[in-house]
């Protein structure tokens, strides 16, 4: 993510204008009606934390179960950060035995998408598997080294499965979202922890591939991982697309996430919008094209925006210029600015004084 995740979690990259991309993940669990959550971070956790300070927003302000947040906590017994997506587990393992449900559904907090996972839980069920595995085909021209590949059997059991292979021989990926019987989780993961073993995917699924019985859930909804700028650019793009809007702001069921009390953007006479998402809190002056803004920025007068997306509070000078950008949240964007890529996209951030007298 290069420079977009200096100063924040991958998870708390905003997404759409309005949201957070843990959103999409809490709201799934909310309209499966889990009720208790558990989320671990550890580097640049503050923005994230602020997002969670009111669990309201997801329905997870209850009496009973809730939503958890876990850091790396230094104890009598260990010192160490996450070294691991096991380990990080294994560190807060005390909260899986303390809770009652029979299933845990494990899942990253970058991914975007919508998904019942009742019907995940109902396959495993069907399938007496020990660990169930959502993946999803894509096309061949999609990126599969960058993530984990397997292939399935007749059955759905899968019988391959590679980590970030050099060379990928399956359009099968893996969508990084597991179920598995919460009594087995803490068994394979104390086992993990004795051998120094700190990895889920390689550690547990590919270990026990052969010895236990791991099926692969096909879901073919849309769904995208913003593991990269790249991605993360992409993914916000598509959602200038009309079905993606549709199928993930009008219908049921909602996403949800924590709302702040802006008002609403303004357009000022001179602007020209087409084909972009103006969040609240947005003064538009200029010419904005085919483009996300997030909330509470502001375009100047002869200001030309195509194809580029600027994070939250950000103030673009009178006669600017910008495309195949993306603009870091509280960036000053000075007078007569040129910023304009013309390969990869282009990372801008700009910490000029906001108001010279």
């Amino acid at each position: 993510m290069r420079e977009l995740s200096r100063k924040r979690a991958v998870c708390a990259m905003p997404i759409a204008g309005f949201y957070r991309s843990i959103d999409f993940a809490l709201s799934n669990m909310s309209n499966s009606h889990i009720q208790t959550v558990a989320v671990f971070t550890q580097y640049h956790a503050g923005s994230l934390n602020e997002h969670l300070s009111s669990s309201k927003w997801w329905d997870f302000g209850r009496k009973q179960g809730g939503l958890y947040t876990f850091t790396p906590a230094i104890t009598a017994e260990n010192g160490f950060w996450y070294r691991g997506t096991a380990d990080a587990i294994a560190q807060n393992l005390h909260f899986l035995k303390e809770c009652h449900e029979p299933y845990v559904i494990i899942t990253s907090g970058d991914c975007v998408y919508k998904m019942d996972y009742n019907r995940v839980l109902d396959y495993h069920i069907e399938k007496n598997a020990d660990i169930t595995v959502v993946c999803k085909e894509v096309s061949g021209d999609y990126d599969t080294e960058r993530y984990g590949t397997l292939r399935m059997d007749e059955n759905g059991r899968i019988e391959e499965f590679e980590e970030k292979p050099i060379v990928a021989h399956s359009n099968t990926i893996s969508c990084g979202i597991y179920v598995i019987r919460r009594r087995q989780l803490i068994e394979l993961i104390e086992q993990s922890d004795l051998e120094g073993r700190y990895d889920f995917v390689r550690d547990i699924l590919i270990r026990y591939r052969s010895s236990k019985k791991i099926y692969g859930y096909l879901f073919d909804g849309y769904w995208s991982n913003i593991a990269s700028v790249d991605d993360y650019f992409s993914t916000n793009m598509d959602f200038l697309k009309p079905e993606i809007r549709t199928w993930f702001f009008r219908t049921h069921p909602d996403i949800y996430t924590k709302v702040e009390d802006r008002p609403p953007a303004k357009y000022n006479v001179g602007a020209k919008v087409q084909n972009s998402l103006i969040s609240s809190g947005c003064i538009i002056n200029g010419v904005v094209e085919d483009s996300v803004l997030f909330k509470g920025t502001f375009i100047g007068s002869n200001c030309f925006i195509k194809n580029s997306i600027l994070l939250d509070d950000i103030y673009v000078g009178d006669n600017t210029y910008i495309e195949n950008c993306i603009v870091e949240s509280h960036s000053t964007l000075q007078t007569n600015s040129f910023f304009k890529s013309e390969g990869e996209v282009r990372i801008v951030e700009e910490n000029n004084e906001r108001f010279v007298l």
